[in-house]
Formats: structure tokens, C-alpha cells, sequence
């Protein structure tokens, strides 16, 4: 597989350090992302089943395929389990479903999304509902849907599988009682949120950690507050941060290629999302310039630890009374 500026994952794949994100993209939009993103050069596309955009990327995919302009084996796809679909028998039904939509024979990983999970409705498309709020599956066995994505891998549908927003002890339960181990873990984690502890803990296991939000999901309020009427405590203004637009400043970069290079130079991949075709290039041209080490040590102390955290899922109301729930909420009084 040719992968520009790709690193290689303990399963031997080679998984480019910028992707684009399609969270919250949907249909028209991320298909003029995706063209613009694939033209840029971008050869990793990051989608999930509950994003309902798989349809339009997998119809992109096949033109750009159809027409000659890449192979399947010059791009690597992401997707992932619904966590509506977290119990082993659900795992084979929800990739079909995705490798249908996406009209491919396999993905090259395949992520188990969320630690916790909710019952599906009678449609399997979305979360049951009961009194307005989702309705909690606390039945989930994290081995025994892990012992289902390994049947995945050994089937040919996912090249590689791995976890995200998990935490410490439960990657570490999988890990122990795993015949494949997780090849990534994909998490929240930008300047103000670095993950520091799981990334060191990753490393050691051989993990490659993948950063959601790298830029601090600017556009995630408005949708926590139009979808859930849900506001997080605190909402930091990440592309804003005085020493970032200093960098910018300096290497005459955006705000968000600093950002970027931080993480891509620390060895993380990273998926941005865009619609912007301008941004969507721009993220994508990070490859010609070097952090200093006392810049990358200034960046580093940007880092707020847990109180950086934005994507605690409690815009799902109840969801901490989910015996995996993976968080600690931080108290801000």
C-alpha cells in the first residue's frame, strides 16, 4: 500500500497521519468535502455506522475508483460499530451493513466506538427511546463483542480492529484476553486535552493513539445544544490560544496547522474535520515545516488535563449510569 506520510500500526498496516473526520457531515457536504479532501491527497477517510454518511463517501469512493484515480489499496478506510450494536451477534450485521454502504469488501479498521452501550429501536438504525432520552443496554460484555470484531478480522472484512474512548483498565481487560490486540485507539485529544497517561500506557502496549478533534471540535457546541439542548461546562477555544496564533504568526501557517503539526510531529494521527475546501487543504499542508523543541515543549504545556476534556457524552442523558461508562465527570465548582 502507497500511503504518503503514513506510519505503520503493530499490524503491519500503514495508516496515513492526516485523515479527514466526517462526524456531523452529512450527505452534500461530505461529498464535497471528501472530493476535495481525496484531490488535496488525503488517503484516510474516518466515518462511523450512527454518522449515516457512509452511503455518500462509499458512492465517492466508487467513482473516483471507477474512473481510474485510485485503487483500493491507495486508501485506507475507518468505520465503526454503533453503539446501539454493542453485543457480539450485532458486530458481523452492523460491518455488513457498512461494507454495503460503503461498497467495499473490507475496511481497514474497524473500531468498537463506545465502551457503553444503548438498545437499538425495532429498525436497528438508531437508539430506542424511552421518556425522550436513550435507552441503556447495561448488559455490555466488552469480551465477548471483542472475541466477534477478531471473527471480523479472520473473515477478511476488517484488515485491522481497535477501541476508542475506552479507558486504562478496560483497554487493558481486552488486552489481557485478546487472541488479536487492539491496533489503535482513537480518542479526543488536542492542545488542552493530551491524554498524557493513555498515551504513555498505548505506547507500551504497542497502540497507536489516533486524535478526534484535534483542533478542539469548534463546531460541536452548536451541535450538542440543536440536537441534545445540552451545554458542556466549559467549551475552550483551542484555535484561539495566544501561543498557537503566535506559531501561526511566525511559520505564517493557520492557527489549525499548528495545532496539527504538534500532534503529527508527537507521531499521532490525526482527523480533522472540514467542509471548507480552504481548510480542508490547508490541514493537509503540514508536511513542510518543523516545531522547535522548545516550541513543541510550549505547545506541550498548553495541556489541561481532564479539565481540557469536551466529549464526555453526558449530552446523553443517564449515560454515567452505564457500568462501562468510561469517564470520571470533573467537578468545576
Amino acid at each position: 500500500m502507497t500511503l504518503p506520510n503514513s506510519i505503520a500500526l503493530q499490524s503491519g498496516q500503514k495508516i496515513p497521519l492526516v485523515g479527514l473526520g466526517t462526524w456531523q457531515a452529512k450527505s452534500e457536504e461530505v461529498k464535497a468535502a471528501l472530493e476535495e479532501a481525496l484531490k488535496a491527497g488525503y488517503r484516510h477517510i474516518d466515518t462511523a455506522f450512527n454518522y449515516t454518511n457512509e452511503e455518500t463517501i462509499g458512492n465517492v469512493l466508487k467513482e473516483w475508483m471507477d474512473a481510474g484515480k485510485i485503487k483500493r489499496n491507495d486508501i485506507f478506510i475507518t468505520t465503526k460499530l454503533p453503539h446501539f450494536g454493542n453485543r457480539p451477534s450485532d458486530v458481523p450485521k452492523y460491518l455488513k451493513k457498512s461494507l454495503q454502504r460503503l461498497q467495499l469488501d473490507y475496511v481497514d479498521l474497524y473500531l468498537f466506538h463506545h465502551p457503553f452501550a444503548f438498545l437499538p429501536d425495532s429498525s436497528g438504525e438508531v437508539p430506542a427511546e424511552e421518556n425522550g432520552n436513550w435507552v441503556l443496554d447495561k448488559g455490555t460484555d466488552h469480551l465477548a463483542i471483542w472475541k466477534a470484531l477478531e471473527e471480523q478480522v479472520d473473515a477478511g472484512k476488517a484488515k485491522g480492529i481497535g477501541l476508542s474512548n475506552f479507558n486504562i483498565s478496560q483497554i487493558d481487560r481486552i488486552i489481557k484476553n485478546s487472541r488479536i490486540p487492539p491496533v489503535v485507539l482513537q480518542v479526543e485529544l488536542h492542545a488542552y486535552f493530551q491524554q498524557k497517561e493513555i498515551r504513555h500506557y498505548c505506547k507500551e502496549q504497542g497502540i497507536t493513539v489516533i486524535a478526534y478533534s484535534p483542533l478542539g471540535s469548534p463546531g460541536a457546541k452548536a451541535h450538542f445544544m440543536k440536537k441534545y439542548n445540552y451545554s458542556p461546562d466549559k467549551f475552550p477555544d483551542v484555535l484561539g490560544t495566544p501561543a498557537v496564533s503566535e506559531l501561526a504568526f511566525k511559520y505564517k501557517k493557520t492557527p489549525a496547522q499548528i495545532l496539527l503539526r504538534h500532534l503529527v510531529q508527537s507521531g499521532i494521527p490525526v482527523i480533522p474535520k472540514s467542509a471548507n475546501p480552504d481548510r480542508i487543504k490547508q490541514n493537509f499542508e503540514i508536511f513542510d515545516f518543523d516545531l522547535s523543541d522548545s516550541e513543541m515543549t510550549q505547545l506541550d504545556a498548553l495541556d489541561q488535563g481532564e479539565n481540557g476534556r469536551i466529549f464526555d457524552f453526558l449530552c446523553w442523558k443517564g449515560v454515567q449510569d452505564h457500568p462501562e461508562y468510561p469517564f470520571q465527570k470533573i467537578s468545576t465548582a
